[in-house]
């Protein structure tokens, strides 16, 4: 792989700016919420999780219309390998990702996890307890929270496990408001279990999608796990750069007002599709802002609180990576690896090592093993 400098990428060349501004009118038909949140994201950033998007648009679209779901895994396999081997194909979206891949060191597993997602997504799979459904979510929604939280810069296990949840929380979410939609496309990601134990035949109420107190009642249990996640997600939003926190605090509200919108109108996901009123949105991008400027670490307690099982393996690809990065970085001479700021962002940069060290000193130093503890079989 071409080593780049982690600190200055050039997503905003003008080598680039052609491929970005493709990237940019897919993200605007695409995710909403995304795209407000990504405006309150530095330009360092802005940049890289255009084209980050882009990609994934782009491969969920193709596994979702694709002749068949292995014919696509298998062409986005090759797409990526082609990435990773620094001569993208002449795509707009695969020559984006590929400057974000090299300058920033990317982990592939991240977007293995996230094509595998679709492609279960494509297969009609079953998800039989909430167990299965977190398992889909960790790799359609938490990988990408894992390679927000790669690009911030942010390596630590329990931010990278907080990342990943907060994917997953907006992921039910998503799940929940798009319970009629994805009916009538003969898709299914309530818990099977959670159905039966609520008196609904899954099979025969796909068949007649409607709205009833027992579904309003399987609906609700799924947002009150994607609350637990938010709430959960949220301790973790204080290690990533200040200058990065009002973007990530806006998409967690945003998300989470889905949910409260959804209650608001009578808990009906079957017969209308819940949406968040722009005004209501600047509302909560002014709230993220006040909010994430009063930020602190949190305490050991918190940091030592265990992940989502489903996320495990994310936390662990990302942590070994970190490793071998950190491992390469060592055998490089000492000149070799400062990093060239501007007085400002040296400044910036000083004040983000001082609540790091402020965050060891507080008991995060042993937070790894949390993480991943003795288990047999984890992978």
């Amino acid at each position: 792989m071409t080593q780049r400098s982690y600190f200055s990428p050039d997503l905003s060349s003008a080598h680039h700016q052609r491929d970005l501004d493709a990237c940019v009118r897919m993200m605007r038909t695409g995710s909403r919420t995304f795209f407000t949140a990504s405006r309150l994201l530095p330009p360092r950033m802005r940049s890289a999780s255009i084209a980050l998007y882009a990609f994934c648009r782009v491969a969920d679209d193709l596994v979702d219309e694709g002749v068949s779901p292995s014919d696509s895994l298998a062409q986005l396999s090759k797409r990526l390998d082609d990435i990773y081997a620094d001569r993208p194909q002449p795509l707009v979206e695969d020559r984006a990702l590929s400057a974000v891949v090299h300058q920033y060191q990317l982990p592939r597993p991240l977007l293995d996890a996230l094509l595998e997602g679709f492609t279960w997504d494509a297969q009609a799979r079953r998800y039989e307890t909430i167990e299965e459904v977190h398992a889909y979510a960790a790799r359609v929604a938490g990988s990408v929270g894992a390679m927000m939280c790669w690009l911030m810069g942010v390596r630590s296990a329990h931010a990278m496990a907080r990342a990943c949840e907060l994917g997953l929380a907006m992921q039910l979410t998503n799940i929940a408001r798009d319970v009629g939609d994805d009916a009538r496309n003969d898709r299914l990601y309530l818990p099977r279990q959670w159905l039966h134990e609520a008196g609904i035949d899954a099979d025969a109420w796909l068949q007649a999608p409607v709205c009833s107190p027992a579904l309003e009642s399987v609906v609700e249990r799924l947002l009150a796990e994607a609350d637990r996640l938010y709430q959960q997600s949220t301790q973790g939003i204080a290690e990533l750069p200040r200058d990065c926190r009002s973007a990530i605090m806006a998409a967690r509200l945003i998300y989470a007002e889905i949910g409260v919108q959804l209650r608001r109108e009578g808990m009906n996901p079957v017969q209308r599709r819940a949406v968040v009123a722009s005004s209501r949105k600047l509302t909560l991008l002014a709230s993220a802002w006040l909010q994430s400027a009063w930020m602190s670490p949190t305490d050991a307690a918190t940091a030592a609180a265990e992940p989502v099982d489903a996320i495990r393996y994310l936390v662990q690809h990302c942590t070994e990576a970190s490793e071998r990065l950190q491992h390469q970085a060592a055998q490089q001479p000492t000149h070799a690896g400062i990093p060239h700021r501007s007085l400002g962002q040296r400044a910036e940069w000083m004040l983000e090592l001082f609540e790091r060290q402020a965050a060891l000193r507080q008991g995060r130093a042993n937070v790894r093993s949390a993480y991943f503890p003795a288990q047999p079989g984890l992978h």
